[in-house]
């Protein structure tokens, strides 16, 4: 039997985040992670690092423009609210609360997502480079 294969820098069990590390709210998302994932059960990689940019590229996504956050769970990607959702499960509690929005449709609850996504930079500013996580905070690498 084959064993499964992982994107570049991932092993089984692990559970990574993707974000934009130039936009100020992926950021403040980041820090809440750093903050509140005391297990450690998210590593993050910005998608503008190699490793983010290689994770990027074996699920064939672009790697120039991002639109969406990304959870890789072993080799399954979640992508916009489904990744949120995933997030706030592997949380504890009452982070784990938020979970309750996958009642709602994923058509909705996407288009929902995308009008914030979609408008990031413009409802909360971008930083001039990309903001790395503080190394207290497992971090994928290339």
């Amino acid at each position: 039997m084959l064993s499964p294969s992982y994107p570049p820098g991932l092993q089984c069990g692990d559970k990574v985040v993707l974000f934009d590390g130039e936009c100020k709210l992926c950021h403040a998302w980041a820090r809440f992670l750093i903050a509140f994932d005391k297990q450690r059960v998210f590593k993050l990689a910005s998608v503008q690092s190699a490793a983010g940019k290689a994770i990027l590229q074996w699920y064939g996504l672009p790697t120039d423009y991002y639109e969406t956050m990304l959870v890789v769970d072993d080799t399954v990607m979640y992508q916009k609210s489904s990744a949120f959702i995933q997030v706030m499960l592997g949380l504890p509690w009452p982070w784990r609360l938020a979970a309750v929005f996958w009642l709602i449709p994923t058509p909705l609850r996407d288009w929902l997502y995308d009008r914030i996504a979609l408008n990031r930079y413009r409802l909360f500013g971008k930083y001039d480079r990309c903001i790395i996580p503080t190394p207290d905070h497992l971090q994928v690498s290339a």
